[in-house]
């Protein structure tokens, strides 16, 4: 070999061994620190969230694909991202995906200095927009490793004459990352959504079901750790996972097309009697279960950016309110079970009666009545209803704690069983504590208060024969492991014996095919209704005084073999106010539809046909 080669050869080896020193002993510090710029990334695994669907396994609420935009700032730093206004251009190419202001992203990609390696651009963005991210990643990756680069990019380069194209040249989004999450969705938007309520952005129940059950439903994150370099995994460097625990399916009482349709009955309702609100329960009378609870207005949990918030919660649970006349049911059961009265007994009306402090009155101005018992409840009577009433004992007093213990039998003043969120039990004081005028308002339903499922709960208790169950909403959860677990059995209680059921039953008939009834709006066609109205002075939550009215109606059929009870009620409505007047149509749509979706046939059977005056 020439003296020349070996000469050249020799400054090659020496450059190669300057260049190896150099990396080994100079720059070996500030490689090392490139390269664990972001070695290793633990992030969170979410647990999907479980699914709630109604009896059929209808879905009601359930998780989708989502992702949260996130990005690490200290990436877009002139040192890293290899341009001075990373954050800004970053910002504008993001800002149309994520729907978030150039501005606001600007400053949370701007690195301050105070280890602010995390920053969360944007929750629960759909597949679709991380695509669309990606897509973009890789087009600028693209175009900066073949040196096509922007202006501002192109000035950088120039700058730089070191023809380190691929490092000048950079991804503005290189330091963008997502994280896989779940966004929870209600499919059929409105349906039973103030029973099944709604989720906050972190994906945490904060309404209804999904509040009660969040535990339940939410199951248990994992996590992942995984060595990244540039934004991208490492796949050789391997990766620690905690897999998620699922979250357990809910599946609900509720039937989706009987819900359906009394939501739309009562939704109409409302918005023709101009009122405030309202609420139909649909309830199966052997086995407690509810089939419907719709409640008007609603919400979309959807989009809950443009929902009232007065009305995210469930009115029929939570609104306290007298219910009226529909309470004389008790009363009457208490009567005939104490073997105080018959339905014929003869009970004289008077138009006006004086009782403790004050003189009441029908809702309607007459003359002295005879009525039987029967026709007391028929006609709906107050003082019919107070007449019978003293009769429960030798004293006031010894009156008072023989119907007090009838109410709580029926479950007034008592939670329901269901546990759900800020659910009323009512108010019923003791009898020592009744007023000179409670002592006679209570039998015909003032002065004491409900929610609207106690009242539905007394009509199926006399359906089922006097022996109350107690309401469920949740049939069940199907666990991770797919083994559905049925909800515990609902506790019974009888109330009064299946005699005195029958007897009620055919009392409450005379309400709706009697001429002398007030609930003939709520006769259907081919079946038995028994039923009962009501129209009660409305307790103002905002003053504490009474104005306005609440409007009701109550019943099962077929009355001679019940399967389902039906309520109905209206809050202060302005179009009208009487019980069977609002109420009574509402009950009658839902009651035919409900009868259908369930395939009960007629009975056949003829109406009772109990006397109403003697």
């Amino acid at each position: 070999m020439a003296a020349a080669d070996l000469k050249a050869l020799a400054a090659v080896f020496s450059l190669f061994f300057g260049r190896l020193v150099q990396l080994q002993f100079l720059d070996s510090s500030a490689l090392a620190a490139e390269a664990t710029v972001n070695l290793y990334q633990t992030v969170a695994l979410p647990a999907p969230r479980g699914s709630i669907t109604d009896a059929s396994g209808h879905v009601l609420a359930t998780t989708v694909d989502a992702y949260d935009i996130t990005a690490d700032p200290y990436l877009f730093t002139p040192g890293q991202a290899h341009i001075d206004d990373a954050p800004a251009q970053a910002a504008q190419l993001l800002s149309p995906m994520i729907g978030v202001p150039v501005a606001t992203l600007t400053k949370a990609l701007t690195y301050t200095g105070k280890g602010d390696r995390y920053a969360l651009l944007a929750k629960q963005q759909s597949p679709q927009t991380w695509n669309q991210i990606t897509a973009l990643q890789s087009a600028l990756t693209k175009k900066a490793w073949h040196g096509h680069c922007g202006t501002e990019n192109q000035l950088a380069l120039k700058a730089k004459d070191d023809g380190r194209v691929d490092e000048v040249c950079a991804n503005t989004l290189n330091g963008v990352f997502h994280t896989k999450h779940t966004k929870r969705v209600y499919p059929d938007d409105t349906l039973a959504a103030n029973v099944i309520g709604f989720v906050n952005s972190d994906g945490d129940g904060r309404g209804g079901l999904e509040q009660q059950y969040d535990s339940l439903l939410k199951g248990k994150d994992g996590t992942v750790t995984y060595a990244q370099s540039g934004g991208h995994e490492v796949p050789t460097a391997g990766q620690r996972e905690l897999p998620a625990v699922p979250g357990s399916d809910l599946r609900l009482t509720l039937d989706r097309d009987i819900q359906w349709d009394a939501q739309q009955q009562i939704t109409a309702e409302v918005k023709k009697a101009g009122a405030e609100g309202g609420y139909v329960i649909v309830q199966d009378v052997a086995s407690g279960k509810v089939l419907a609870m719709a409640t008007a207005p609603g919400f979309n949990p959807n989009d809950l950016a443009h929902a009232n918030p007065d009305n995210l919660g469930n009115s029929a649970l939570q609104d306290v309110y007298e219910p009226g006349s529909v309470s004389k049911l008790m009363t009457m059961a208490a009567v005939l079970q104490q073997n105080v009265a018959t339905p014929l007994t003869h009970v004289t009306v008077p138009g006006s009666l004086p009782r403790a402090d004050r003189v009441f009155h029908d809702d309607t101005a007459h003359g002295t009545e005879h009525l039987t018992l029967n026709g007391v409840l028929a006609q709906s009577s107050n003082i019919g209803t107070m007449l019978a009433a003293e009769h429960l004992g030798s004293t006031e007093q010894q009156a008072d704690q023989v119907l007090y213990d009838y109410l709580t039998k029926f479950g007034i003043g008592q939670p329901t069983g269901l546990g759900f969120p800020g659910e009323t039990q009512g108010l019923l004081a003791k009898p020592g504590k009744w007023s000179g005028s409670q002592q006679y308002t209570i039998p015909f339903g003032q002065g004491l208060s409900v929610n609207a499922l106690q009242t539905t709960s007394v009509y199926s208790t006399i359906a089922n024969g006097g022996v109350r169950v107690a309401p469920s909403l949740v049939a069940g959860t199907t666990g991770p492991d797919g083994r559905f677990v049925p909800a515990a059995a609902p506790k019974q209680t009888r109330v009064v014996s299946a005699q005195t059921a029958k007897t009620l039953a055919q009392m409450l008939q005379s309400v709706v095919a009697s001429q002398e009834g007030t609930g003939a709006a709520a006769e259907i066609p081919g079946y038995l209704v028994a039923g009962k109205t009501g129209t009660a002075n409305r307790v103002d939550p905002q003053t504490g005084r009474y104005q306005g009215y609440t409007s009701s109606f109550i019943g099962f059929a077929p009355a001679d073999k019940p399967r389902v009870t039906v309520s109905c009620v209206i809050q202060d409505p302005v179009n009208g106010h009487f019980g069977g007047e609002l109420c009574g149509p509402v009950f009658k749509q839902v009651m035919e539809f409900a009868l259908k979706s369930l395939q009960v046939p007629p009975t056949g059977a003829a109406p009772a046909d109990l006397p109403v005056n003697w």
